[in-house]
């Protein structure tokens, strides 16, 4: 499975920085709390027992699935307004 996205942070985040942070009951080096730490325990569950490849692409460079989560994001964005 192919996993791609714009945010270098979520991939590095998924891809390294997890285990440590939950070696550290889900604080970062500084002893600080992840945030969003629902969101990633959530990320972490979902990816757990499968074999994903992280791929990432610059925002805006004309890749077809990151411009429709792009477009996605935004719409979900203006009905909150």
């Amino acid at each position: 499975m192919v996993i791609t996205s714009d945010s270098e942070d979520v991939l590095t985040g998924i891809t390294e920085w997890i285990e440590n942070w939950e070696k550290r009951n889900w604080r970062i080096a500084s002893k600080k709390p992840v945030l969003n730490v629902e969101l990633w325990k959530e990320l972490d569950g979902l990816v757990g027992g499968h074999t994903i490849e992280w791929v990432w692409v610059k925002e805006h460079s004309g890749h077809a699935e990151n411009e429709i989560a792009d477009q996605l994001a935004n719409r979900e964005i203006d009905e909150l307004d």
